[in-house]
């Protein structure tokens, strides 16, 4: 499959790993008031169908991953955040929340390679991600409140499924930034690392993966959300039918081959 075409992104294929770079970097990478949700959602849904993405990264340029909403739209209620209640709340569904509901569905991995600040729906689009790795300088910031608002984009219902209720509560509560270190500190992060190893990180790691069985790896990650989801009895009876069809797949059988004639 083609490349999508993109506004206000770059995408790049290599060996299995796509990598989607906003490049909005004179407003920090915001996701309101750009074309940034388009092309993350035009992104994923390429990705998803093309058989030779096994593993997708998220990165920004500049000095932001992405400050999420538009604050000068906000105060001069343009946009999305013009109009009555009803207005803003259309609005929310047609734009912003789109970025949810698609990695809700998504099946293949995505990993957050976090450039530099990330906070407000910024942040919420990390937590989304399978895997978060951070250049050691990058702020972070549940920080909605501070501006007399809610996560309104999804992040109370993922970031407490990153970090545990009561941590996500209280960054969200008090909408106060941390830095890196904090952020591996409580399991936000998996690495927290110099900015100018970030992307070498990012791409190893999204190469580990990307070189495991595509649909085996897909499926696996479907399962893990599953098991946040579904009662044992009903999971494990998917479980059993997924794992079936893999031992019917030539990777399997490849790999079982490979592994008998090594021990002989």
């Amino acid at each position: 499959m083609s490349l999508p075409t993109l506004t206000d992104a770059k995408l790049e294929l290599d060996a299995g790993v796509a990598t989607l770079t906003f490049c909005r970097e004179d407003v920090l990478n915001a996701l309101t008031g750009t074309n940034l949700i388009d092309d993350i959602i035009h992104t994923l849904d390429w990705a998803e169908a093309s058989p030779d993405v096994g593993c997708v990264i998220l990165t920004g340029t500049g000095k932001g991953f992405s400050s999420g909403g538009n604050v000068k739209d906000m105060h001069e209620r343009t946009g999305m955040f013009s109009g009555g209640v009803d207005d803003i709340a259309a609005a929310y569904k047609a734009t912003i929340q789109r970025i949810p509901m698609k990695f809700a569905e998504l099946s293949v991995p995505v990993i957050a390679a976090i450039n530099g600040v990330a906070v407000g729906a910024g942040f919420d689009l990390t937590a989304m991600c399978d895997i978060r790795i951070a250049a050691d300088h990058a702020r972070f910031g549940e920080n909605f409140v501070n501006m007399g608002l809610i996560p309104g984009d999804g992040g109370a219902y993922f970031l407490q499924r990153v970090v545990g209720y009561q941590r996500a509560a209280e960054l969200t509560f008090t909408g106060r930034l941390f830095d890196a270190k904090e952020a591996k500190e409580i399991g936000f992060l998996l690495d927290a690392v110099p900015a100018e190893e970030l992307m070498d990180r990012a791409t190893t790691l999204a190469q580990e993966i990307a070189a495991k069985p595509h649909y085996q790896v897909r499926q696996s990650k479907l399962l893990m959300r599953k098991a946040q989801q579904m009662n044992l009895s009903d999971f494990l009876d998917h479980t059993a039918l997924v794992q079936g069809t893999c031992h019917h797949s030539n990777a399997h059988k490849e790999a079982v081959a490979a592994f008998v004639n090594k021990k002989s």
